[in-house]
Parts: structure tokens; C-alpha cells; sequence
């Protein structure tokens, strides 16, 4: 099969009879076939059923009745429900659990015609930026050799990034969406916290959360974004503002003013080829006659204790739920109720998993909520109104996505704390609640991706994609 970047040119060649829906998913299973052996991206692949789909998906364009994503082939994390499929979120504490009803923007992609190939391995209950926190095991990069995909969505980067499937819908709490695609050379996107409903997405740090799209052009993800954004009855906390026709967004033609910060540009963690490629980005707006406001963001060492602390006492109530008395796994080795209990969630959880649940229990606990809870709540809200200020003057702010481009397997394991700075740059727009994408720009000198990162207003997904796509064409290493 030859290799698709956008639905536009899937359907160009549906329209002019040299493919059909079901030529279209036996080329990504062969794909996946030859390639997910050895990275490991996909837990389940629906072969029989996507095919299925793919004769009723042809049948419907033949008749001019087909959805908005007729002819798009996605996979999905292992983090989201899917009526009568297996949801597992890479951890063996929900060994042979199965969906009993589908996520609202899962559903919402499926009324429109999309088709489902399979499941994304993922870090477990999405804790991780390296996706090594599997119980099914790590997910490789599929260009450096030996390289992580990042995470805690890696298996949705990859699986885009090999072409298992032309778009992935994966979940960013705190980068897991734009720091894997940024290494694995594909386009990520989190949306303002509120514009997708999360019910159906397993929770992790629930004031966090938010639906996200691995893609390779900017107009499937604004498509799929529009497809899957607005209100919804199972989800209170879901935005009721109007969605844009994000499909649509008119091309940027107009000059703009973007937030550089210089203590990021030259933080200790930044690589010697990211610093390079973001001066190049900023040397080339400032050529086209933009203008470029330079200054320090106050709060910068503040932003990953902030996010850490607020995430774990958010998981530590959310994976209360997983204790073996429902379902999911349950210890053999239990002799009674409180053993059961003990038993199960330490056999069933892996070690981030644990970690991050003590730490949230810990400050979670009586005399320690004020002095950690509490104060990162405050710090929270500092960090997003002096953010959101930024843009009373500014349309964006752009940062690098990552400090550094993909990096070993297993090199991280014995400092959390370099595991933890790889989200230095993502967790500002995840505290803030503000969409942000991650686009490719080049690679460094061992051809590994490398990815910048743009934020916007709240609720201003359209004029950031609209952006984006001038980036893209204008400014950005392809």
C-alpha cells in the first residue's frame, strides 16, 4: 500500500476507483503485521472487524451517505472504553476487564464513519514519558534504534509515526500526547481542558485530563477535533461553547506576536540541537517581520513540583477504585478482606503506579494537605493567570516541546527526576488548561525528530490550527 498522510488523499483515491475501504485496512494490517512485532505499539488488533466496518464504510460512500471520516483508519489507547473490547490501561490490575459501553468521543469518531484497527500500548493508567510502564511491555520508536517513543501515548505516536493507522487518539494529562509525537516526528495535539469530553476516558488526574489526536497534517486533526468536541450529558465538566468549524479555519494572513521565554530557551535540560532548532524558528519569524516579546517565566521551577503534586493526590483518590472487589484482577495469594485488598493492589499495580499513588496519598494525608495541596492549588492559579496574561498582547507562546529528543530505553530507570524533566515544557499549558500542539521540526544529528511546541488562548483551538498550518508551510524544517 502506498503511504497515506491526510484523509484528503485517501479519499482522492477512493473517489477515483484505485482503492477501496477495504484495500485501505488490509494495506494497514500488513503494516501492522510487519512492523508491531518489533515495536510493540498495538495490545489488539481488530483485523475482522475492521474489515467489516471497511465493506459497510464503502457501501456508504458508494452511496453518498458516509460520515465526515469515512476512509480514516485510527487505533486508540489502551486508556479508553470501548463497548464489548478489552480496556486493560497496560496494567494487570484490570486483567480481562472488558467495556460495557463506549467513550463519548470514541463514539463520536465511529457515528462519522471512522474505522477502529486497534488498541495502543500505553504506560500504565498513562504514568510515564517513556512508555516502559507496560505490563504488556515498552513501545520502541520506530526510527532510532533502541530509542523510547515517549509517553505516556507512545504507541499512538508510533503507530502514526510506522503507518499502522492514519490518525490515533491518545491522552494528554500532562504532555503525554505532544511530547511523544515531538519524538517520534508526527503532529500532537491537547486541546483546552473542557473542549472534549472525557467520559469513557479512564481518569488519572481528573482536573488534567484531556482527550488528544496524533496525526501527520493539521487538517486531520482539526477534523477529527471538531468530530469529537462539545458538550455532552455524561460529562459535566465538558465545555458548553459553541465548536468551530476547525475543518474549515481560514489560512493565517496576517502578521503576529509570539511569547518567547529565555529561561526556557536556555534551560540546563535543553539539548544542544532542540536549542538549535527553536533559535532557528524564532530567527526565521523575526526575519518575516513578526514580533517576538522576550522575557523570563517567573514560575518555570515551579510548574513540574506544582504538576506532581496536584496529578498523584488526583490518582491517588481515582485508583482507590481499582482494589479487586469488582472486577479486574484479584491476588490468589489473599486470606481475608484486608489481605485481598494489600494483596491485589500490589501485585496489580506496577512501580510508577504505586509511586504515584503513595506520593498523592501522602499529601493527601492530615497535616500535609495545606502544606502541599493546598499551596500547589494557589501555585496552580498563579501559573495560569500570569500565562493567560501573555496573551492579553501575544497570539501564542512557543517553546520547545521536549528538552531532548528521544532517548535510550532503560535510561532512565534510576533517576526519576531526568524521567520527570522530559515534561518540563509540556505541564505549563496542562496547568493552565490551554490547547497546545506539537509540531515536527527536523531532526537532530542522529535523525531523530525533534518537536516545537505552541500554546494558545483557552478555547481558541481554531486560530491555533490555523497557525499551525502557516507554520508548517512557512517556518518549520520539514
Amino acid at each position: 500500500m502506498k503511504s497515506y498522510h491526510s484523509l484528503s488523499q485517501v479519499r482522492s483515491d477512493i473517489a477515483s476507483g484505485t482503492l477501496t475501504c477495504i484495500d485501505l485496512v488490509k494495506g494497514y494490517l500488513s503494516n501492522i503485521e510487519q512492523a508491531n512485532p518489533e515495536l510493540n505499539a498495538l495490545t489488539e488488533v481488530y483485523d475482522q472487524e475492521a474489515l467489516a466496518q471497511a465493506a459497510v464504510v464503502q457501501e456508504k460512500i458508494n452511496s453518498s451517505k458516509a460520515g465526515r471520516l469515512a476512509g480514516m483508519v485510527i487505533t486508540i489507547k489502551d486508556v479508553y472504553c470501548h463497548d464489548g473490547h478489552s480496556l486493560q490501561c497496560g496494567s494487570k490490575i484490570l486483567e480481562n476487564f472488558k467495556s460495557q459501553f463506549t467513550a463519548t468521543s470514541i463514539q463520536r469518531l465511529l457515528d462519522e464513519d471512522a474505522i477502529i484497527i486497534g488498541r495502543n500500548n500505553c504506560d500504565e493508567f498513562a504514568m510515564g514519558s517513556s512508555n516502559e510502564n507496560s505490563v504488556f511491555g515498552p513501545v520502541k520508536n520506530a526510527i532510532g534504534e533502541n530509542k523510547v517513543p515517549g509517553g505516556s501515548s507512545g504507541g499512538s505516536a508510533v503507530a502514526v509515526q510506522a503507518e499502522m493507522c492514519l490518525v490515533s487518539i491518545g491522552s494528554d494529562t500532562g504532555g503525554s500526547v505532544r511530547q511523544p509525537a515531538s519524538y517520534c516526528g508526527v503532529i500532537g495535539f491537547k486541546p483546552s481542558y473542557g473542549r472534549i469530553s472525557r467520559h469513557g476516558l479512564t481518569a488519572y488526574a481528573s482536573s488534567f485530563d484531556c482527550v488528544g489526536v496524533l496525526a501527520q497534517s493539521v487538517d486531520d486533526t482539526a477534523l477529527v477535533l471538531e468530530v469529537m468536541s462539545g458538550a455532552d450529558e455524561y460529562d459535566h465538566t465538558v465545555s458548553h461553547q459553541r465548536v468551530p468549524a476547525y475543518s474549515k479555519a481560514p489560512e493565517w494572513a496576517e502578521k503576529f506576536r509570539v511569547v518567547s521565554f529565555d529561561n526556557i530557551n536556555t534551560h540546563e535540560a535543553l539539548a544542544p540541537a532542540v536549542k538549535k532548532s527553536v533559535d532557528q524558528v524564532f530567527a526565521k519569524i523575526e526575519s518575516s517581520g513578526n514580533t517576538i516579546h522576550k522575557m523570563n517565566f517567573e514560575y518555570l521551577k515551579y510548574v513540574l513540583p506544582t504538576y506532581y503534586i496536584l496529578t498523584t493526590a488526583e490518582a491517588s483518590a481515582n485508583l482507590s477504585r481499582f482494589d479487586g472487589v469488582r472486577y479486574g484482577y484479584r491476588s490468589e495469594k489473599a486470606k481475608d478482606l484486608d489481605s485481598m485488598y494489600k494483596k491485589t493492589r500490589t501485585e496489580g499495580f506496577g512501580e510508577e503506579v504505586i509511586k504515584r499513588i503513595l506520593l498523592g496519598t501522602y499529601v493527601l494525608s492530615e497535616g500535609f494537605y495545606d502544606a502541599y495541596y493546598t499551596k500547589a492549588q494557589k501555585v496552580r492559579r498563579l501559573i495560569r493567570d500570569e500565562t493567560k496574561k501573555l496573551f492579553a498582547d501575544n497570539d501564542f507562546i512557543i517553546m520547545p516541546t521536549a528538552p531532548t529528543p528521544a532517548f535510550d530505553l532503560n535510561s532512565h530507570d534510576r533517576d526519576p527526576i531526568e524521567m520527570y524533566l522530559e515534561d518540563i515544557f509540556t505541564v505549563q499549558a496542562s496547568l493552565a488548561g490551554l490547547p497546545s500542539i506539537s509540531l515536527p521540526n527536523g531532526t537532530d544529528e542522529n535523525g531523530m525528530p525533534i518537536g516545537i511546541q505552541v500554546i494558545g488562548n483557552s478555547f481558541e483551538e481554531e486560530k491555533l490550527l490555523s497557525f499551525s498550518k502557516y507554520l508548517q508551510d512557512h517556518i518549520l524544517e520539514t
